[in-house]
């Protein structure tokens, strides 16, 4: 038996409900055909975004969704994106397959889709490719709310209210795709740039997201924070910098030969698993640079792009990302879901990549049909969290498993305490064992408790035609004193609340 201990007794930090945030860039069929479709499409939708997608989001609660890019928004234009479609400018999309962008969703069908799914806004300029003033007037055009000429451009094409930008992202990976650039360069950039990203109304302000490292260049980190602290920061209301983003993917196989989403080995699934707990590395790694500079961890860490990354599936263009999800992806899900919420002292955004059709995605569609994948449960199990007080835990009993290379411990999990109720959620990450878990509290009785289980063989998938293989399930509980007990089966995924 292993035994998690929960420390009712020292609550700690808030889970934001934003860790459980999303992102979709213009990006094979995540936009077009996932979220949206044009009015000829026979797809039930409101204003261009699929009914069924919309509500399956919906359900999972999404917090926040980050928009256009990725590598897309330091080459994307906000003046293409508005006015009348058929005005509106095409162009190739040279970082995603080649194919035509024609920009029939921009500015005012994100705030659209946005306002369907009930959740805050997270935008991302272009350093990249743009000029401090595009920078500056989109800001304008978005949450100006009085007269001038962005504000009336946005007011001729339909809508005269401001909308709210709660993120702001200056550029996205300008080490690499968003430009190329050194840290001292690409900081100084950020001081000028979110110079003019302005608060036009104080009463709801935006917070500016710098572009952060890749993976573990802690130098990038450093060189960044070192530039902009070079000098005091102005003495605004909000401040200049309220988050600095963190980029990891999980690719077993390496960058060149990520390998299959669905057919795996043993070695492999393992190697995936151990790659996948590496990111708690990477956040205390960038978290010490960060504390230096931020020992009151004002500033958060954004990672805005993580998840599962592998081979496309056969037959697919190589640019769009498409790839299945299968249960090794709904560990994935679990195991970085519960880093974030252990770390929520400094992790205040995460943003899975991406939400429909690319890479680890929760919605897979097919024309007018659409799919949850297992990683949208996980997504669902763990909703809970969002807004909770993190409850310390630690495992007693816990073991090894994996191969002679790739050790990894067989459970972990999180809690946190919302309302009264508290909610744990653990992974097996074992190919074969089951687990007897108990929980233990320091001050809570348990009177009541309930679970739901995710688990299957580790190669399974839901697809258009077996939608429901790898689905929820109720989880027998028992409650004995001051302890749930429960049986975790192997390769999976459990959530349990206790009042």
């Amino acid at each position: 038996m292993a035994v998690i201990h929960i420390n009712d007794k020292a609550p700690q930090g808030t889970v934001e409900p934003e860790i459980y945030g999303h992102f979709s860039e213009h990006l094979g069929r995540c936009i077009y055909e996932g979220l949206f479709v044009k009015p000829d499409s026979g797809i039930p939708n409101v204003n261009g975004m699929r009914c069924d997608v919309v509500n399956a989001l919906r359900e999972i609660s999404v917090p926040v969704l980050r928009w256009p890019g990725g590598c897309f928004a330091d080459e994307y234009h906000w003046k293409d994106g508005i006015g009348p479609k058929e005005d509106r400018k095409k162009m190739i999309n040279t970082h995603w397959g080649g194919v035509t962008e024609d920009n029939s969703f921009g500015t005012h069908e994100y705030f659209e889709l946005c306002r369907q799914l009930g959740c805050k806004t997270y935008v991302n300029g272009n350093v990249g490719s743009g000029t401090v003033q595009e920078m500056s007037e989109w800001v304008e055009y978005m949450t100006f709310p009085g007269v001038s000429p962005m504000a009336d451009l946005r007011a001729k094409n339909g809508h005269p209210e401001p909308w709210r930008v709660d993120y702001f992202g200056v550029g996205n990976e300008n080490w690499g795709c968003g430009g190329n650039m050194t840290p001292e360069y690409y900081g100084n950039l950020y001081r000028r740039y979110q110079t003019y990203v302005r608060h036009y109304d104080n009463a709801a302000p935006l917070k500016k997201i710098a572009s952060g490292p890749n993976v573990d260049e802690t130098e990038w980190t450093e060189g960044v924070l070192s530039t902009c602290f070079k000098f005091p920061q102005p003495e605004e209301a909000h401040g200049f910098l309220d988050g600095l983003s963190l980029h990891y993917y999980v690719h077993p196989g390496g960058w060149t030969h990520k390998g299959s989403a669905t057919e795996f080995d043993e070695d492999t699934y393992y190697a995936t698993m151990r790659k996948a707990l590496y990111i708690e590395d990477l956040i205390r790694m960038h978290g010490k640079v960060m504390d230096r500079y931020d020992p009151e961890k004002k500033i958060g860490m954004i990672v805005d792009e993580w998840g599962s990354w592998y081979d496309v599936e056969p037959g697919t263009n190589p640019g769009f990302l498409y790839q299945q999800n299968t249960v090794r992806d709904a560990l994935i899900a679990a195991v970085s879901l519960n880093i974030f919420n252990n770390h929520c002292d400094r992790v205040k955004m995460a943003c899975i990549a991406q939400m429909v059709n690319v890479l680890q995605s929760v919605v897979l569609t097919e024309g007018p049909k659409m799919v949850l994948t297992p990683t949208w449960h996980v997504f669902h199990m763990y909703k809970g969290h969002q807004g909770g007080t993190l409850l310390p835990t630690s495992i007693d009993g816990n073991r090894a498993v994996g191969t002679a290379r790739d050790q990894i411990p067989q459970l972990q999990a999180s809690a946190s305490v919302k309302d009264g109720v508290v909610t744990v959620t653990a992974a097996n990450m074992s190919l074969t064992d089951a687990r007897e878990v108990t929980l233990t509290f320091e001050d809570l009785t348990p009177a009541e408790a309930a679970g739901t289980v995710l688990s299957g063989e580790v190669h399974e998938h839901n697809t258009f035609d077996d939608p429901d293989r790898v689905s929820e399930r109720p989880l027998e509980t028992k409650i004995s004193g001051r302890a749930v007990t429960f049986t975790l089966p192997a390769c999976g995924v459990a959530a349990v609340t206790v009042k």
